[in-house]
């Protein structure tokens, strides 16, 4: 064996004999692209900054869905949420939930010996048999759905502990509940997905936050959310888990009525990339490289197989729509090839991206949120498909297609042959759609220069 062939096994040996990271997932709730400094964003995040500057800042992040629940299976599972039963929100006396033959990440890390913990908004099944206690995770302290569904309960795993919760103090609490649980768990493996209910509306801020920003109460509900990430790299260094702890932060869509996405065009419930493209910052000292930007493509189902191969689990049976993107957050590669990605509204396929690519292939009649309004739209195709580049064009306001046809062409048929594997009722809904008269273009495109 050769000096070089006996140093590279040993590297393999000692990188095998390293303890396997602990995981730490927090996402907040409707925070837009723009709402951090670190993103261009006018509140002041120092604990943010801080964390982008000893990590990694992603520029090109998609939560795989416009609006909560969906977002949130896809996260836990790493398979597009119209696969696993979530492709809309949920509400508190839905009688179902995401699919219980469903792995999800909790399940799969605790065959590896991971103490879990779920705090904060769950959103995936309000029924006994969906909540997280029941899905791998081994406590739960939270809101079981969204802050403006009533009742709002506050639930300590099983238990219904406040019948109506104070939006004021969730943010501190749940805070609280996790330094909690890391200081319960620095001497064994564990994952905690802190699942913030802010800056979803009804806004709430704590005593020591409110009136604190001159930007108003969402202003002092961004700084709380701020000094809660503090508080958990405070607890990770006081108990030496720093660097043997994987940090992810970032958002489940885009924002709703207040917040910023930036100069991206849409909010919330939209699939322009306003409504889907989020603040994604990763840390783990020592493995992931400080201040580097990355631009590559990476999604929210991305994050189970990550985990899944850092932990040394397997992933279960079914197979996973994201990818392993240790070589991103490791600095080992600058982008991935991937596949297409699929951006859906409930059942309806409406964009798909590959890489700086993104196709626009349907659209809804109506586009501003209510219940009435998403319950009633009727999803056309477009005429010609529109053709972004975003990389570029960050409005998705100039359509390129009739300069790219062969982009075109091999998105339209990697398209058809993806949904091919969808459920069938998946499926059905893209026959329907393309079965309905076409439309013109909605999205006020203008046209490219010359033209």
């Amino acid at each position: 064996m050769t000096r070089r062939d006996f140093l590279a096994a040993a590297g393999v040996a000692l990188q095998r004999a390293a303890p396997p990271p602990n995981l730490v997932i927090i996402l907040c709730d409707d925070l837009g692209y723009g709402d951090l400094a670190s993103y261009g964003g006018a509140h002041k995040t120092p604990n943010l900054d801080a964390f982008a500057r000893e990590g990694m800042r992603f520029t090109h992040y998609i939560s795989a869905n416009p609006v909560c629940s969906p977002s949130r299976a896809a996260l836990l599972t790493g398979r597009y949420p119209t696969r696993v039963g979530v492709p809309r929100v949920l509400g508190p006396l839905d009688a179902t939930g995401l699919n219980l033959d469903e792995t999800t990440l909790a399940q799969s890390l605790k065959t590896s010996k991971y103490k879990t913990a779920c705090i904060g908004k769950w959103h995936l099944g309000r029924p006994t048999e969906y909540l997280p206690t029941n899905r791998g995770f081994d406590e739960y302290f939270g809101i079981p759905y969204s802050n403006d569904m009533t009742p709002r309960v506050l639930m300590r795993n099983l238990e219904v502990i406040e019948d109506e919760t104070d939006v004021n103090l969730l943010t501190k609490r749940y805070t609280e509940r996790a330094v909690d649980f890391i200081d319960r768990s620095k001497g064994e493996p564990f994952f905690l997905y802190l699942a913030h209910t802010m800056p979803h509306i009804p806004l709430g801020a704590s005593p020591q936050f409110r009136g604190t920003s001159p930007l108003g109460l969402f202003g002092d509900v961004i700084r709380e959310l701020d000094w809660s990430v503090g508080e958990i790299v405070k607890t990770l260094s006081r108990n030496g888990l720093e660097k043997n702890t994987l940090v992810l932060f970032t958002s489940d869509n885009g924002p709703w009525y207040q917040g910023s996405p930036g100069r991206l065009r849409g909010r919330k419930t939209s699939t322009f990339e306003g409504g889907v493209r989020e603040p994604f910052l990763a840390r783990l000292p020592g493995r992931i490289p400080a201040g580097k930007v990355c631009s590559s493509l990476v999604s929210a189902l991305d994050f189970t197989p990550t985990f899944l191969k850092l932990s040394g689990e397997l992933a279960s049976g079914k197979p996973m729509d994201g990818i392993d993107i240790w070589p991103l957050l490791s600095g080992k590669q600058q982008s991935l090839d991937r596949d297409v990605l699929l951006y859906f509204d409930n059942v309806h396929l409406q964009c798909a991206r590959w890489g700086r690519w993104k196709l626009h292939v349907s659209r809804y009649d109506r586009s501003y949120y209510s219940t009435v309004a998403r319950d009633t739209r009727t999803n056309y195709p477009l005429v010609k498909p529109e053709l972004y580049d975003v990389t570029l064009d960050v409005d998705e306001g100039c359509d390129v297609a009739a300069d790219h046809p062969d982009i075109v062409s091999h998105m339209v048929a990697r398209i058809e042959e993806l949904l091919a594997g969808f459920p069938q009722a998946i499926q059905k809904a893209w026959v329907d759609t393309k079965a309905r008269k076409n439309v013109e273009t909605r999205s006020g495109a203008r046209p490219r220069p010359g033209r």
